[in-house]
């Protein structure tokens, strides 16, 4: 036994010993066991939680997205089901809400809900900001069109968040490539800026995109790059990036770089600095 399973189906099935189940296994969730000292993916728990739910729960929310392709989900957050159960176990957050059959549809053998639907739960139940940046990752992961999640939203109503869903939609951006540059991406925009381009190409000698920027205003000639860690951790990176800044440089282009820590409002002062105009 190498994967999560049900401790009570590998009894009957003979494949562990009651002894073997107390004493090589852990129990994740009632009646879920898994192979002690071995860490959890975010999978494992998933698959976890619909083992629980003996096959009758559908995956929705941030464990759905996850399994869509969606990158930037931790291991630890919250499995949401689409189940008629009200007393969950820790790390296991149940609905019983209404799903067409067409809003369902299997990955990896288990039920989880289109790619559609979960944009429509993700836009619906978290803060605008937080939604985006779910949003986000899914449609760099998907491609989702955004008409076909608002189509499904007007089969619901009257489903709880609604209202947020419009708002969250018109700012999703398949081109952020890490929750920290959507949150850039917003701040430019709550901010009264114009609404920065993302990924924007810049030509080599041989007329194709070189490289690209994480955002920016042709306009202005002003682009705005996130630089995480590993942009000063890993020494290759590092000598990559000074000859790409040079590059960009010498087209005329002026950088906005932005490092973990920095406030949004010396962000959007610099941004003033170089000429951004709201």
């Amino acid at each position: 036994m190498t994967h999560v399973f049900l401790g009570s189906e590998a009894l009957t099935a003979g494949k562990v010993t009651r002894y073997e189940l107390r004493t090589l296994y852990v129990r994740v969730l009632p009646n879920v066991y898994a192979p002690k000292r071995v860490p959890l993916t975010l999978l494992d728990r998933t698959r976890a939680a619909w083992l629980w739910s003996k096959r009758q729960g559908v995956i929705t929310g941030l464990a759905a997205s996850a399994l869509h392709g969606a990158k930037w989900v931790k291991s630890e957050v919250p499995i949401e089901l689409n189940l008629a159960n009200n007393k969950s176990p820790k790390g296991v957050l149940t609905r019983n809400e209404t799903l067409r059959d067409d809003e369902v549809t299997r990955v990896r053998g288990m039920p989880v809900t289109t790619i559609e639907r979960t944009a429509f739960d993700l836009a619906r139940r978290l803060p605008v900001g937080k939604a985006v940046q779910r949003l986000d990752a899914l449609a760099r992961a998907t491609h989702f069109k955004i008409e076909d999640v608002l189509e499904l939203a007007g089969r619901h109503p009257g489903a709880r968040g609604s209202p947020r869903i419009p708002a969250a939609l018109d700012l999703v951006d398949a081109g952020a490539q890490s929750p920290q540059e959507t949150w850039l991406r917003l701040l430019f925009i709550n901010a009264g800026y114009p609404r920065p381009e993302t990924q924007i190409p810049v030509p080599g000698p041989n007329g194709l995109p070189k490289y690209f920027l994480d955002m920016g205003w042709y306009e202005f000639t002003l682009a705005a790059e996130y630089d995480g860690e590993q942009h000063r951790l890993d020494d290759a990176q590092y000598r990559g990036d000074i000859g790409r800044s040079e590059y960009i440089e010498r087209l005329g282009w002026r950088r906005i770089r932005v490092l973990a820590g920095d406030t949004g409002s010396s962000i959007l002062r610099r941004a003033e600095l170089a000429g951004l105009r709201r």
